[in-house]
């Protein structure tokens, strides 16, 4: 499995491997700074010892391409910032769907709600659910037992001691 990172970056490190050992560091010293495997590097530097330059460049990764480009991903990340309605829609909850839907309609790029909700948790954004209230929920009503009730309450709790026989 590939380093996460961009292939500039994978080169750079490869290519900062390559010169220390050069330089004379010892193998596991370059591989712990680096947090890759000894062998890795001696990959890395026999690879440059047979092509050059060339032999430390990142090959293409395996996998379908991305449908976003980095761009449109901070886009899409930054409606969710926005409330829904803004968007054309009805109530003020965003949905994996709506999402998709817009995305459908602004960049023309489809996607399937299941993928789009592990799109997001990637992303790290997770599904919310709102808070429920009580209809009847009074606040003046609970300030009052929190002064009153609740300190005789809690004195009782707080003061008794188990009696040894």
């Amino acid at each position: 499995m590939r380093s996460p990172g961009s292939a500039a970056e994978l080169e750079r490190r490869r290519l900062i491997a390559v010169q220390r050992v050069l330089d004379g560091y010892p193998i596991e010293e370059v591989a712990d700074v680096l947090g890759v495997h000894r062998r890795t590097v001696s990959r890395w530097v026999a690879a440059f010892r047979a092509l050059g330059i060339a032999g430390l460049s990142v090959g293409a990764s395996p996998g379908r391409p991305r449908k976003l480009t980095s761009t449109q991903e901070k886009i899409v990340l930054r409606w969710l910032s926005d409330d829904p309605t803004e968007h054309g829609f009805q109530t003020s909850l965003w949905t994996a769907d709506r999402l998709r839907q817009l995305i459908e309609r602004e960049l023309d790029v489809t996607f399937n709600p299941r993928y789009l909700s592990s799109w997001l948790r990637d992303r790290g954004f997770t599904p919310q659910k709102p808070q429920r209230v009580p209809r009847k929920r009074d606040p003046e009503e609970i300030q009052r037992w929190l002064a009153t009730d609740w300190p005789r309450i809690k004195k009782k709790l707080g003061g008794s001691k188990p009696a040894l026989p």
